[in-house]
């Protein structure tokens, strides 16, 4: 009888796991997932273990704004604050676009890019895929010709997804 409860229980454990942390998983669905460090963590995800874990104060992430902030207080029941200025401005969703006629193709904004949003090769013009490109910045300093700008995305109704000729009439 014993052995038999202790299969079960046993099966159970493994049946009916919690995978991870799922407060972790609710504060990381509230970040904006930019990856761009901002909060001095690697990217949105170690942002939310330590804000779960009390490492970090919930306003040190500039992309998503206040608003983000709001949330995380009333998901985690906690008074809200301001954003922290320390950790950069709050700018509205932008989008990197490569100047073609310049971009000489030296890869460095794809090995800059948390999300992968850059496609091109060794010496081949580099592109951006809109929809991936989350607005971080890091791009920019690394490009050597300033190839890359940033334009700003007017939301519209496909959920804030750019729009192909939004980019094309930025230039």
């Amino acid at each position: 009888m014993a052995l038999l409860l202790g299969l079960i229980l046993g099966y159970a454990a493994i049946k009916f796991k919690v995978k991870g942390n799922p407060l972790i998983d609710q504060i990381d669905a509230i970040l904006p997932q930019t990856q761009c460090g901002q909060c001095d963590y690697p990217g949105c995800r170690p942002y939310a273990e330590a804000i779960a874990n009390g490492e970090a104060q919930i306003n040190q992430c500039p992309p998503g704004g206040q608003d983000g902030v709001d949330a995380l207080a009333e998901l985690l029941n906690v008074e809200t604050m301001t954003i922290n200025d320390e950790h950069g401005e709050t700018k509205p969703k932008r989008v990197a676009v490569v100047d073609e006629s310049v971009c000489i193709g030296c890869t460095l904004c794809i090995q800059a890019c948390p999300v992968d949003a850059f496609v091109g090769a060794s010496k081949v013009m580099t592109t951006v895929i809109a929809d991936e490109c989350t607005g971080c910045d890091l791009c920019i300093p690394v490009c050597p010709v300033d190839c890359i700008d940033m334009v700003e995305l007017k939301p519209t109704l496909r959920n804030f997804v750019p729009d192909i000729g939004e980019l094309a009439n930025a230039y």
